[in-house]
């Protein structure tokens, strides 16, 4: 499909910004080159990794040019974005832009957000909205400013979040939901038929906003004091990555780091303190919380693949009291 309009710069790294560009090329727009991150050593070998979206332009678009600058502000960088002299410059999930480049294209810069702005602002969204146990999120296309995540709306679009439905779902979800909104911002702009409004219109009186900070390690570890429900959706929030995690202490206080991907809540009343290890050492495997109990179905012990628990109890010896999570 070929289709006129404005001359495109795109910017993105992981794989969830590979498909807002990928239906921007099937629609026909006119994207002139590609800013990704530079390629970077990952994984225990630390060999050199490209990024999702420089993979993606080198293996279906070749002739798209692709620049991968260290620091946006650097004068080489800029000027060759002066010299491509985009009409509109896209962003999904790349990175903080200085104002000598947002501020180039005459019709624009605009973001993608995994979330209904102005709530989740910030690097983790769809983490934080399951973690909250929240019913509904969604993507915002709005212009970039001078702040974070701040700048006036474009266009939302709302969906229902799954009960069961982990972080890795509603990534997938709305990773399409998002570049399918990416396309209708283009051509609403294109067209003149969309008017960016300010994010204070979107706020409710008194309440305040939720944010989504970057997830550190020391963020994803269990608390067992916390009722089940709320452990459920801190699970599901962190699965698959970067995986809620605990350890296990035997009664002679060693310790067995532990992550756990998937659970299910049975409300209970009972005796026992929080964190305590029951297991039939066949199919169930559960911890007391404060209100019931957690049945964990998916579980990582340090140094072994990630399983069903039904798999992982096969290959361990487990006595129900005997062990407790912390």
């Amino acid at each position: 499909m070929h289709r006129s309009g404005p001359d495109i710069v795109f910017m993105g790294t992981p794989g969830f910004a590979v498909e807002s560009l990928r239906m921007l090329l099937a629609e026909g727009y006119p994207v002139k080159a590609v800013v990704t991150a530079p390629d970077r050593p990952a994984g225990r070998g630390k060999k050199i990794h490209a990024s999702a979206v420089k993979e993606f332009v080198n293996k279906e678009y070749p002739e798209i040019k692709l620049l991968q600058p260290e620091k946006l502000r650097d004068p080489v960088f800029l000027e060759e974005l002066r010299i491509l002299a985009p009409d509109l410059i896209v962003v999904v999930a790349f990175r903080m832009l200085p104002e000598a480049v947002w501020a180039l294209p005459p019709m624009g810069c605009f973001n993608l957000h995994a979330s209904l702005l102005p709530d989740y602002r910030g690097a983790a969204p769809i983490n934080h909205v399951i973690m909250n146990g929240e019913k509904q999120s969604g993507v915002t296309s709005f212009l970039i400013d001078r702040n974070i995540d701040t700048g006036n709306i474009l266009l939302q679009r709302k969906t229902l979040i799954g009960e069961e439905e982990n972080a890795g779902d509603l990534h997938d979800r709305l990773m399409n939901m998002g570049a399918k909104l990416v396309v209708k911002t283009v051509k609403g702009l294109t067209e003149g038929s969309l008017k960016a409004r300010p994010q204070e219109d979107f706020m409710k009186k008194g309440i305040p906003l939720k944010t989504a900070p970057k997830i550190r390690k020391e963020d994803c570890r269990i608390n067992w004091n916390r009722p089940a429900a709320e452990l459920y959706n801190f699970i599901r929030g962190l699965s698959p990555f970067p995986g809620a995690y605990t350890y296990l202490e035997n009664e002679k206080g060693e310790k067995t780091f532990w992550k756990i991907y998937d659970s299910d809540v049975e409300p209970a009343s009972h005796p026992q303190g929080p964190g305590i290890l029951i297991t039939d050492g066949k199919n169930e495997l559960k911890a007391s919380t404060t209100d019931g109990y957690l049945h964990i179905r998916e579980v990582q012990q340090e140094g072994k693949k990630k399983m069903r628990s039904v798999d992982f109890l096969r290959g361990v010896s487990l006595t129900s009291g005997e062990f407790r999570f912390s």
